[in-house]
């Protein structure tokens, strides 16, 4: 596949105790066939050794370090380092594939129209992404998304709700609102990594709230959107 001629793209990585694995996210951003601009790591109140680890690497990375505030708010403090015209973004647990970004980018080339494009990707846990125990699945997820700057700057930032998940999901279905058209490739192109004490390891009441938060302001936006159309 010819590598399409267009400008260059940055990397967000929100990390909250990723210590076990922010380095394999790390290579496999580096090992992409299309290099990044900019790679940002936003340690989002880690009390372990996150931050150690990333520095043990030498690698050509940013790290920007906050109070604990959520995945959201990282991964927009992220966004606010960035100003490359695309921007990629990855879960610290996950990976992707060495041609990810080159699959995405010539998608993008070909449609000017698609403001983002994500793909499809495999579970697996531990240490072992060369064994996946599930098939794949169309990956709406931060990690498997590739979105235009001006996306960015129009939608706003990523909202943590109450209990922590379903973020994505609500900036997602905001990104859709402002009528910016995505895309989703056929192809495998990212691993989420299942491990307990993840935010998306199993069901947990508590932080499950974060969905029913995110139904409940998509559906005030529609009617605030009703209301505005008279």
């Amino acid at each position: 596949m010819a590598v399409p001629v267009m400008a260059g793209y940055g990397v967000v990585i929100p990390a909250f105790n990723a210590a076990a694995t922010i380095g394999a996210a790390l290579n496999s951003v580096l090992a992409q066939t299309v290099k990044a601009e900019a790679i940002v790591v936003v340690d989002d109140g880690s009390t372990d050794d996150t931050v150690a680890v990333i520095e043990a690497m030498n690698l050509p990375v940013t790290v920007l370090r906050q109070e604990n505030a959520g995945p959201g708010s990282a991964t927009t403090r992220g966004f606010d380092a960035l100003s490359t015209p695309f921007v990629a973004t990855l879960d610290a647990d996950d990976l992707w594939l060495p041609d990810k970004i080159e699959k995405q980018l010539a998608c993008l080339d070909r449609d000017p129209g698609t403001a983002g494009v994500f793909a499809h990707w495999r579970t697996f846990r531990g240490d072992r992404p060369d064994l996946p125990e599930t098939a794949s699945v169309a990956g709406w997820s931060r990690t498997t998304m590739m979105i235009r700057q001006e996306v960015v700057t129009a939608v706003g930032p990523i909202v943590d709700p109450q209990g922590g998940r379903g973020e994505m999901i609500d900036w997602i279905a905001r990104v859709r609102e402002a009528g910016f058209v995505l895309a989703m490739l056929d192809d495998v192109l990212a691993l989420r990594r299942i491990r307990p004490g993840s935010l998306s390891y199993g069901r947990d009441p508590a932080r499950d709230r974060g969905y029913l938060e995110v139904a409940r302001l998509a559906m005030k936006r529609r009617a605030q959107g009703r209301a505005g159309g008279g």
